[in-house]
């Protein structure tokens, strides 16, 4: 009598999305034989690009209660595929997936890098970028995103150009106007927004993200300074791809 076939179990990864690179890794993961997708998505953008495959949104109650939801749901590897400066939520994920033994990668695209005609002030934070900025210029293009505007808002004899997805709320510089927009960027686009409000520094964190990318060779072009916030480092020992593809590939060879 023939034997029944043997299928292996589906395998659930869960993906800590919310960046374009985490939308690209469920994509590609969507089509894999044999897994099952989840992205987790913050819920700060009020109309999210959604991903492929299971969504749900919204904190999980610190690193207990991200381990617990691994193991209620049967996690088989966790991804933390976040915007490089969601520091805490990486953090989380690493006492997390030690805490139910689920294998974690990080998923980070490469930095920015300067090139030559830059004039880039690296900073460690967005408090050391507010004490550089009025020595450098008193037009600011402020491009690091919504919740840390409150950083600024002491500077009160600097004008900011701010762009970002949602409206932000206060405390924020008072001397302000406010662009929303989503990238992609383009350089004319970034151009024109730099010569129409007469912007004399640009800030910006290193999220090293194609998408918006042009300002800075606006900013090269025009010869504004850029302030750069750095970066948070990964937390320590936990791997690290590059880019979409380079996931996928430790997806397979985790789960043979």
């Amino acid at each position: 009598m023939p034997s029944s076939p043997v299928h292996d179990p589906v395998r659930h990864l869960l993906v800590l999305g919310g960046t374009t690179e985490a939308r690209r890794l469920a994509a590609a993961l969507a089509e894999e034989p044999g897994v099952r997708v989840t992205s987790s998505l913050a819920g700060r953008v009020a109309a999210p690009r959604l991903p492929a495959g299971e969504v749900r949104i919204g904190g999980f109650g610190g690193p207990e209660g991200l381990a617990r939801w691994l193991r209620e749901h049967a996690v088989d590897a966790l991804i933390d595929a976040t915007h490089p400066f969601a520091g805490t939520i990486s953090f989380h994920a690493a006492q997390a997936a030690a805490t139910a033994h689920v294998p974690l990668l990080a998923l980070r695209r490469p930095g920015w890098v300067a090139r030559p005609g830059d004039v880039w002030h690296p900073v460690p934070s967005l408090d050391a970028a507010a004490t550089a900025l009025p020595a450098l210029g008193s037009r600011v293009f402020l491009t690091t995103g919504r919740m840390g505007l409150a950083h600024f808002a002491h500077l009160t004899d600097l004008w900011f150009l701010v762009r970002s997805v949602d409206a932000p709320e206060p405390p924020h510089p008072p001397r302000m106007t406010t662009v929303l927009d989503r990238g992609p960027f383009t350089l004319d686009g970034e151009r024109e927004l730099l010569r129409r409000h007469r912007i004399d520094v640009l800030v910006t964190k290193d999220s090293g993200a194609a998408a918006t990318a042009p300002k800075l060779a606006a900013a090269r072009e025009a010869g504004v300074p850029v302030v750069v916030v750095q970066r948070p480092p990964v937390p320590e020992g936990v791997p690290v791809a590059d880019e979409p593809g380079a996931a996928v590939d430790w997806v397979r060879a985790l789960l043979g």
